[in-house]
Order: C-alpha cells, then sequence, then structure tokens
C-alpha cells in the first residue's frame, strides 16, 4: 500500500462519509514546487454530491484541507477528476420578456475549474 498522509487521509475520510459508494474514493497526492496536490477521484453518480450546489461542498472541503496543511506548514490544493463527457450537456434556454436574450446569458461550467485555492 501506498504511504498516505494526514491531509490525504482526511480528504479520503470526509468524501467517503458524503458518498453512496465509499469503496470507489481514490486519492493520489505529489508534491512539487507549488505544495501538495491531491487529486480526488469518486464513482461518476456520486460526482454531484462531492460538488455540491454552485461548488459549496468542494469549496468547504478546500477550506477544511488549508487549514490541515497549514498546521503542516504545507500547501495543500484539491483537484476533483472529472471524466471527459461526464458533465450534463446544457439546458436549451426558453426566453421570455421579462429575461434576456438567449446568448446575452452565461453559463456556469466551471464550477470545478475555478475553485482553487
Amino acid at each position: 500500500m501506498a504511504e498516505t498522509h494526514t491531509d490525504q487521509e482526511f480528504v479520503e475520510y470526509v468524501v467517503r462519509a458524503l458518498v453512496d459508494t465509499p469503496d470507489a474514493v481514490q486519492s493520489e497526492r505529489t508534491v512539487d514546487e507549488m505544495g501538495v496536490l491531491i487529486t480526488l477521484k469518486v464513482d461518476q453518480k456520486d460526482l454531484g454530491q462531492v460538488i455540491g450546489r454552485n461548488g459549496q461542498t468542494a469549496k468547504s472541503i478546500r477550506t477544511l484541507l488549508r487549514v490541515v496543511g497549514a498546521k503542516n506548514q504545507a500547501r495543500v490544493n484539491l483537484k476533483i477528476y472529472e471524466p471527459e463527457g461526464s458533465r450534463k450537456p446544457p439546458r436549451p434556454m426558453t426566453s421570455s420578456p421579462t429575461s434576456p436574450p438567449a446568448e446575452a446569458v452565461e453559463e456556469d461550467t466551471s464550477a470545478i475549474d475555478d475553485l482553487k485555492l
């Protein structure tokens, strides 16, 4: 078994408590000049539970992970692995007299990418 660290154990513990298939939770820890990066893989059905509405659950996990890292004098980042094609296609926009035209509305599909510490 590979060596695990406090930050990696913490992420796995929290995520396993959130998901429906805890046996599918895996993490990989890499260290470089930027700090520690933990890449988290979960069952595709559990991806929404880990990310949360508008990315709030992922943001909360990252905040807690930052505290764990600070305690060990390390900068720790979390990347949630998302398989190709796992995002749902955007829903078609319907226009109403009070809403802006569909082409003027920007879609937020970057919930995972924008949640960096």
